[in-house]
């Protein structure tokens, strides 16, 4: 499966290379058999043979900032405020909604979850729910840790509110009583006062989570050198989660700033410092009607961050504010601002952060854009999955721009497993190298042979799907393990893995995601690699959202080119399905099957699509 997800994007000297490395590997009595065994008593030992070194692989031992590069968001729909009350009028509301949330998670009263789709009716793996608030990423040196707390622990009784830069502990049970929402209210105002006075006013702490994870972790070891240091940092490490009460950004507000302040803040020159990056939910509430959440990724997969906001958007809505209606707590304490002592040293860490989150933020190329001309219905209407239907638009896209496909990743759920997260779905095949390749080269003969290299495509991704990704067959955990357990046996690196191909097969230069929502809001996250794209769509009946991103530095892309190629192509896609429904002659149907026929060893469907004739 390795060799042929990676034929067709290597050349035939580094594919032969590759080839006879895997045959050597698989060889009986050889490397690979004797790395299966012990991969084999592992699983014997453990609920998942992968889970840990996934978790270290994808997040933990990566050492780039969390903003744009690993922490994704999740845009709220715009607010209208009249004014600043009504902003924390709508952050206390949403503070109740989530604490009416976490209490059905610590009570494990919330639904277990089903597959849908493909698949369907098989129950969900439910861990990912209970590490959305109790959970914490300390930085490390090598290799950060994620911290859980106990459910329900009474360390986790109280939220951190960011405002002006400055940090607050705003304490949720008061005398043994839980606060209303009231309450909440009334605190926030009070913090909103605080964090008024300058003359109380603490250096930007935040931005230090903003910073390379090796340079984070280095100056949190000056910084806890101090006593009040310490405190301020246990007690936000324990927190169930921060909200930032942001200032009006100044930018004009439309569905790309409002991704960009969600993923970086603007900047320490806008919002950027008024975060905790490390904490997995981040709520912002802006003045300026600017709301969402940002999240540090490690502990969960989008799909439970949308179903937790998904709860919170309809709570809002659909659950009336009770300011006044309960007895409020009485003599409410003033939250505590969170102090800091610095130092000349702690004040240069704190200016080089700002300086490097700036020039992450000066770097991101981003382009939310809402295609119109036809939505995910249109595409059931040609009996095709929505998801692979837009992985070909985006590979078709990708061709256009760069005269190539590259290795593509798409996440998978495997939460029909205990502890599952995700595989890898390896959408650039070879059937869409032909499709698009057909596409870009016959433009001007639009006609039902393209359909023919198009329904391949689709059937072999949902094929790959269904029985390998997303059942725990995929090729990128199973990889993974092999290498790591290497590591672990303290082998020389086995040559698969430092191929020039395995090297090639893990550079996502095309990092894509479904995060479909049924409330109007969306998600977005950066590029994975310096010269990549991140795209996450989210197909709605009439209309497809796109969020791309990439770098400025990068001469290989820009977001703008590749929307517009992506528009390009799913208009002729449109009309290539318009084409193909229309009755055809008997010599073009015939000419439809040849194309389908002989596509190549490398592009044949799977042999169970090919015997049911299907």
């Amino acid at each position: 499966m390795y060799l042929n997800c990676m034929k067709h994007l290597v050349k035939e000297e580094q594919y032969q290379k590759t080839k006879a490395i895997v045959v050597k590997f698989g060889e009986p009595g050889g490397t690979g058999e004797l790395l299966q065994k012990k991969l084999l008593e592992r699983s014997e030992k453990t609920y998942n043979w992968v889970y840990d070194y996934w978790l270290e692989d994808m997040y933990l031992n990566q050492r780039l900032a969390l903003p744009v590069n690993s922490n994704p968001a999740m845009v709220f729909p715009k607010q209208n405020f009249k004014d600043r009350k009504d902003s924390l009028r709508f952050a206390a509301h949403l503070i109740t909604g989530v604490l009416e949330y976490k209490e059905r998670i610590d009570t494990r009263v919330l639904p277990v979850d089903f597959a849908r789709g493909q698949l369907a009716g098989t129950p969900l793996c439910m861990k990912q729910y209970y590490r959305l608030f109790n959970t914490y990423r300390l930085p490390g040196h090598k290799r950060d840790t994620l911290i859980i707390h106990k459910p329900g622990s009474t360390e986790q009784e109280h939220i951190i509110v960011a405002c002006k830069n400055q940090f607050f502990v705003l304490d949720l049970v008061v005398n043994k009583k839980k606060l209303k929402e009231m309450d909440i209210l009334t605190q926030l105002e009070k913090i909103v006062k605080m964090a008024e006075n300058s003359e109380e006013r603490q250096p930007p702490f935040g931005l230090l989570t903003s910073d390379g994870r090796t340079e984070w972790a280095q100056a949190r070891e000056v910084l806890i050198k101090d006593s009040v240091n310490r405190e301020s940092l246990a007690v936000i490490e324990k927190c169930l989660c921060v909200l930032c009460l942001d200032n009006p950004s100044g930018m004009e507000v439309g569905d790309t700033s409002r991704a960009l302040l969600m993923l970086h803040g603007g900047g320490h020159e806008k919002m950027g410092a008024n975060r905790w990056y490390d904490k997995p939910m981040q709520f912002i509430v802006g003045e300026d009607g600017v709301c969402g959440t940002v999240c540090e990724h490690s502990p969960f997969e989008g799909i439970v961050l949308v179903a937790c906001t998904e709860y919170l958007m309809k709570f809002m809505t659909g659950s009336p504010s009770k300011m006044g209606r309960a007895t409020s707590v009485s003599e409410l304490p003033t939250p505590a601002r969170l102090l800091w002592k610095t130092t000349p040293h702690i004040q240069d860490l704190l200016k080089a952060s700002a300086e490097r989150l700036q020039r992450l933020v000066r770097d991101l190329d981003m382009d939310v854009h809402k295609f119109e001309v036809y939505g995910k219905e249109f595409i059931k209407k040609q009996k095709m999955s929505p998801d692979a239907y837009i992985q070909v638009a985006l590979q078709l896209a990708f061709y256009r721009c760069n005269g190539r496909l590259v290795s593509t990743y798409e996440s998978a759920s495997i939460r029909r497993f205990h502890e599952g997260r995700v595989d890898n779905i390896r959408s650039a095949t070879s059937e869409a190298l032909a499709f698009v390749k057909a596409m870009t080269d016959e433009k001007a003969s639009l006609s039902v042979s393209h359909f023919s290299y198009l329904v391949p495509q689709i059937l072999g991704y949902s094929h790959y799907t269904v029985h390998h990704a997303i059942t725990g067959l995929g090729i990128d955990n199973h990889l993974l393990g092999l290498r790591e357990i290497a590591q672990e046996l303290k082998m020389e690196r086995p040559e698969i893995f430092t191929d020039e191909t395995y090297v090639a097969s893990n550079q996502f230069i095309l990092s894509t995601s479904q995060v479909p929502t049924t409330v109007e809001m969306f998600c977005c996250y950066g590029p994975v690699v310096p010269n990549g794209y991140g795209c996450c769509y989210n197909p709605q009946s009439d209309h497809l959202l796109f969020s791309v991103t990439s770098f400025h530095g990068s001469t290989e892309t820009c977001s703008a080119v590749f929307i517009k190629a992506l528009d390009e192509g799913l208009v002729e896609m449109r009309d290539l399905c318009r084409k193909s429904n229309k009755p055809q002659s008997s010599a073009a149907l015939a000419a439809s099957k040849a194309v389908v026929n002989n596509q190549g060893a490398g592009s044949k469907l799977p042999s169970t699509l090919q015997k049911t004739g299907k």
